[in-house]
């Protein structure tokens, strides 16, 4: 790691392989339904594969068909490796080696307790709560939190080379970078302070006491006791809350940091493309690239090609005369086929001529933009996601 990380350069990259070899984290946001996980994966496959040393595919979208994909009967919080068996079996011999992991949010959040509670009674005692399992799993999208936790407790760990992350879908991955500040203003807000107050004191002033009436009415005075030891244990960690946010947010800023914003060139997947490379640019993070999925192959955009179709699509009943006499069928029914070869070949070359002007307007901020065709069948395994990983590598 420490080798790697001492060749890092602020040089514009020109190609995914080119991005991936001098970053650390590579987080993969996107739209769902936009290939983003597999993008992520084939990345990561491909990154093992070609470059070497030890490359990570963690998944915060809990999305199991990954593990299908590269070959494993399952996965979890604990990384996995890919075997290489599967590698040589479609031709392929890796440089480095490939793991997967799959967020669980109660057994992260099991562990941050365990590791930064400041004793064991207090650490039991959150264990213990009767209201941790059911918070844990819902207040202030913890997932997303826990997420970005599990994130820096793996990069500081030094043991991975690079760090692929999928994350969930557009609009909750602004959540998912947002978390760690979010949970620390959590801690310190004026609605915590109100719920804990009359369980660190037994003075409540008058403003407050209509509250807590009001509340032990309506949710019982003990559902708030038991709440409010949850928070008053829990904001024991505050400063470690606080610290690993700060931690976090800085090793999102640093250089070794990417993020790699996956679409396809439908309006809906684009607009979110939009909004996520703005929040992107707005906050400072590196975009390094763009990898468009399904698009429409370049050749449609072939001038000569275009010439070609429209020969075809004009002058259908003559070309159709002059090979009456092979074994194609009736002149009229050749006809019929060239003209309509010739008008889908130029309906798709509109298309393919929009897609190129979205490539380019939303190029404007990533270093690398790349692009994957439409798969004509659904990648279901390993060979398959290094089939992506080839189309967007160079």
């Amino acid at each position: 790691m420490a080798a790697r990380a001492a060749s890092r350069t602020t040089t514009v990259a020109g190609t995914l392989e080119q991005l991936l070899a001098t970053k650390e984290i590579a987080i993969s946001c996107g739209s769902g339904g936009v290939g983003k996980t597999t993008t992520a994966a084939a990345a990561g496959a491909m990154a093992a594969a070609q470059l070497g040393g030890k490359v990570l595919v963690l998944t915060v979208d809990p999305a199991r068909r990954l593990a299908n994909a590269l070959g494993l009967e399952k996965f979890g919080n604990v990384e996995r490796r890919v075997p290489d068996e599967l590698f040589h079996a479609v031709g392929v011999d890796p440089r480095g080696e490939l793991y997967a992991a799959m967020l669980d949010t109660k057994e992260s959040w099991d562990a941050l307790v365990r590791t930064h509670a400041p004793d064991p009674q207090t650490r039991d005692a959150i264990l213990a709560n009767p209201l941790y399992k059911n918070i844990t799993g819902k207040f202030v999208q913890s997932h997303d939190y826990i997420a970005m936790e599990r994130l820096h407790e793996i990069h500081v760990s030094g043991r991975y080379d690079l760090i692929v992350v999928d994350t969930p879908p557009t609009r909750n991955a602004i959540d998912f970078l947002e978390a760690p500040e979010r949970m620390a203003d959590f801690f310190s807000s004026r609605l915590l302070r109100w719920l804990i107050t009359p369980y660190r004191s037994r003075l409540v002033n008058a403003a407050s006491r209509p509250f807590y009436n009001v509340a032990d009415r309506i949710l019982g005075s003990q559902f708030l006791e038991d709440i409010a030891e949850f928070f008053v244990l829990f904001q024991t960690m505050y400063d470690g809350f606080v610290e690993r946010a700060r931690a976090v947010t800085r090793t999102l800023e640093d250089r070794r940091t990417t993020f790699m914003v996956v679409s396809t060139l439908e309006e809906a997947p684009v607009r979110e493309a939009e909004f996520f490379i703005d929040a992107l640019d707005g906050r400072g993070f590196h975009l390094g690239a763009l990898v468009l999925n399904k698009v429409l192959p370049s050749y449609l955009l072939d001038d000569d090609a275009a010439a070609v179709a429209e020969v075809l699509h004009r002058k259908a009943g003559p070309i159709a005369e002059e090979i009456a006499n092979t074994d194609l069928g009736e002149p009229d029914h050749v006809a019929r086929v060239l003209r309509e070869v010739g008008e889908s070949f130029l309906n798709y070359r509109v298309v393919a001529t929009r897609e190129a002007e979205q490539r380019k307007e939303l190029g404007r901020v990533p270093d690398v933009v790349a692009s994957a065709p439409f798969f004509e069948t659904d990648i279901f395994d390993l060979s398959g996601l290094l089939r992506l990983g080839e189309s967007i590598w160079r």
